[in-house]
């Protein structure tokens, strides 16, 4: 507890944020490429899509364009996401087997 009884601030950095974090950075890499083709075909530089269907080809292609990058830019941040889990699974692991093992109280 902080001062005056209030809760510590959180921390984005800590283990609890894991997920948080890598899911925004990801969303936050694919806005970036969703602006950048939307950009390049409104100038032209890319094709348009068929009558309506702009926004479709421009998120299919944001989609496409993001995943390597996220794959490559995010490394770090899934290796860190896949400690976490590793480690709640472990631990989900021992208190189930703690819990088999024990006998009941009478």
């Amino acid at each position: 507890m902080g001062r005056f009884g209030t809760p510590e601030p959180r921390n984005l950095g800590t283990k609890e944020w894991v997920m948080l974090r890598y899911s925004l950075m990801r969303l936050g890499i694919f806005a970036g490429c969703f602006l950048a083709l939307w950009g390049l075909v409104y100038v032209g530089a890319l094709p348009r899509g068929l009558g309506d269907s702009n926004l479709l080809w421009v998120l299919l292609l944001s989609i496409v364009v993001s995943a390597p990058l996220s794959f490559v830019l995010l490394r770090r941040q899934r290796d860190d996401l896949s400690t976490e889990i590793v480690e709640k699974v472990d631990r989900a692991k021992n208190r189930l087997h703690d819990n088999r093992t024990r006998e009941d109280a009478v």
